[in-house]
């Protein structure tokens, strides 16, 4: 039983454990929360301010890249939400939480501009309306599935191939689909980030694996004769 509860508790962040996760997770509920209870008015000039559309993008790139990813798009009860938790945790547990924001980081930004600058040029182009450099676009989805494109690649191989198979299977979908083209051309784009990272992140894997099993004998050697695991008979 406290096997199983140690395993539970594993599954969600916490501040020594994963801080990168549980900091990024606060900040998401409250701006989440700042959504459903606030000004709505003022809520959507937050949103539209934090958009990663191309005249945002040509104007103030920095800001939007990171603003707009301050959000959720559909609040604290989206799907988004709940997989951030999960997959970010079992990430930064693995790699740490500076990989893991840079993990993140890259699909956000990466997929971000290879979906807009198209639309940048298909305007100048004559192609799409002026409208569309002012398309919302904002949200944690790239960055959510570059994270789990990378994790993918630290899972045993029937739980790697088996979850990447439905995560292209869904992405097929919503090609298929086309029911908002930028994200679903966005997220395979993100997910291809996340796989690239395989080889440098199973590095640092393993490079943490090392560090644990030394740190074990000398725990060991530490604790006194007769005690084991802090109860003295």
């Amino acid at each position: 039983m406290r096997e199983w509860s140690r395993r539970a508790f594993e599954l969600l962040p916490t501040p020594t454990g994963t801080p990168f996760t549980f900091g990024y997770t606060l900040l998401l509920l409250g701006t989440s929360l700042y959504m459903e209870l606030g000004d709505p008015d003022t809520v959507r000039a937050l949103i539209e301010g934090s958009s990663t559309d191309v005249q945002h993008l040509t104007r103030t790139p920095v800001l939007v890249l990171l603003a707009s990813a301050l959000w959720i798009a559909g609040g604290i009860s989206s799907p988004w939400a709940v997989g951030f938790v999960f997959i970010l945790t079992a990430l930064e547990r693995r790699v740490g939480g500076v990989r893991t924001a840079g993990v993140f980081l890259a699909g956000h930004v990466l997929a971000t501009l290879a979906t807009e600058v198209p639309v940048g040029v298909s305007v100048l182009a004559g192609r799409l309306p002026d409208s569309s450099l002012h398309r919302l676009d904002y949200g944690i989805s790239f960055g959510l599935m570059a994270s789990l494109g990378a994790l993918a690649g630290l899972l045993p191989r029937p739980a790697r191939w088996s979850l990447l198979a439905v995560m292209v299977f869904l992405l097929g979908q919503d090609l298929l689909d086309m029911v908002d083209p930028l994200a679903s051309w966005g997220h395979p784009l993100a997910l291809l980030v996340g796989v690239a990272s395989w080889p440098l992140l199973r590095r640092a894997e393993a490079g943490r694996a090392r560090i644990r099993r030394a740190a074990v004998p000398a725990v060991a050697s530490a604790v006194p004769d007769g005690q084991v695991g802090g109860y003295v008979p």
